[in-house]
């Protein structure tokens, strides 16, 4: 049994205790911290039978009960605690991203040489049913060479002005996880990156110095090339979707819905909207990282996605904001790590 403490009691801390108190058989969450914890999220917290429930993550790093940690804070405090915690020999589970700062990758990175710690991103879209499929597809060659990836991906609604002003940006906190899938179902790094975008759904994000619609283009080191399109707003849902087109033909896979009924009468042939949103959609995604991060910890294999998966996406993310910023095509070796 793995023994676990999650630190950030948020949206994703929440989703995955209780993902792990229902859904994973091998792992008990001994703890939980944050340093805004109120008494309604202690109430919950204990209402999935977490023992301890602290305002200090210290508590967890120093339980010497606790094997792994799951860091699901704020964005800013994901290195600095994940170093914190490989030196307090844990095995860590880290949210996406790492860090904004490619600098704090490079800590975490050089506080993990020497150990034998697992470490792995939450780069959950990986483990959705669907993306799975087209990543085993690619893997088996059922469509020969990869020519071209395509991934669209479109939020229901634009987040918050004040989220936004965070964020850093649409690439970092959006299409991090879009560039993560593009090496995934390609199998391929990426070698160069061409950016562009407007502020179409909400002209304040402008003035955060945001966009919220893009469209990406990447050259891949496999010869491959891939497109990405965004939108922080689709009227009709979560729209997320992909294709990989090869020599031998090509693999699709559409949006989730609540059901696959279509209803065809004189005035029309109509179906079902996607699910709303990303905790709907990708649920049991969440479970199966954390369960694969487990068996790790027990020594059943690598965690499947490791530090330099986590490294890759925001390299692109900075090269995709450059190239936005520049009007060019950027290559990801003139990104300096």
């Amino acid at each position: 049994m793995v023994k676990l403490g999650i630190i950030g009691a948020g949206r994703i801390g929440k989703v995955h205790a209780e993902s792990i108190t229902f859904n994973i058989k091998n792992a008990e969450v001994l703890s939980i911290a944050d340093p805004f914890m109120s008494d309604e999220a202690a109430a919950w917290a204990r209402s999935l039978g977490i023992k301890n429930v602290s305002k200090d993550y210290h508590d967890i790093l120093n339980n010497p009960e606790i094997d792994g940690v799951l860091i699901c804070s704020s964005t800013n405090t994901h290195a600095d605690i994940a170093i914190e915690a490989i030196k307090a020999k844990k095995n860590v589970f880290c949210e996406k991203p790492i860090s904004q700062d490619l600098a704090k990758i490079k800590e975490v990175m050089e506080a993990l040489k020497g150990t034998d710690l697992k470490f792995q991103v939450g780069f959950n879209r990986r483990f959705d049913h669907n993306f799975e499929a087209v990543r085993e597809a690619v893997k088996a060659g059922k469509i020969g060479d990869v020519h071209v990836v395509k991934i669209t991906s479109r939020d229901p609604d634009a987040p918050s002005l004040d989220y936004v002003k965070v964020s850093g940006g649409i690439f970092l906190d959006m299409t991090i996880h879009d560039f993560d899938m593009v090496r995934y179902l390609s199998g391929s790094d990426v070698e160069e990156i061409y950016a562009s975008g407007a502020c179409l759904v909400n002209p304040a994000i402008a003035e955060c110095g945001d966009i919220d619609t893009a469209v990406i283009t990447m050259k891949l080191k496999n010869g491959a090339l891939a497109v990405i399109d965004n939108s922080r707003k689709a009227a009709y849902g979560y729209d997320q979707r992909a294709e990989v087109f090869g020599s031998k033909g090509q693999v699709a896979v559409t949006n989730d819905a609540p059901s696959t009924a279509v209803i065809s009468t004189e005035s029309g042939v109509t179906g079902e909207k996607p699910l709303y949103f990303f905790l709907e959609r990708y649920m049991a995604s969440f479970s199966k990282e954390v369960s694969m991060f487990c068996d790790a910890c027990e020594g059943k294999g690598e965690v499947p996605v490791d530090i330099n998966d986590g490294l890759q996406p925001v390299l692109i993310a900075k090269a995709a904001k450059k190239s936005l910023d520049e009007g060019r095509p950027v290559k990801l070796s003139e990104i300096v790590f």
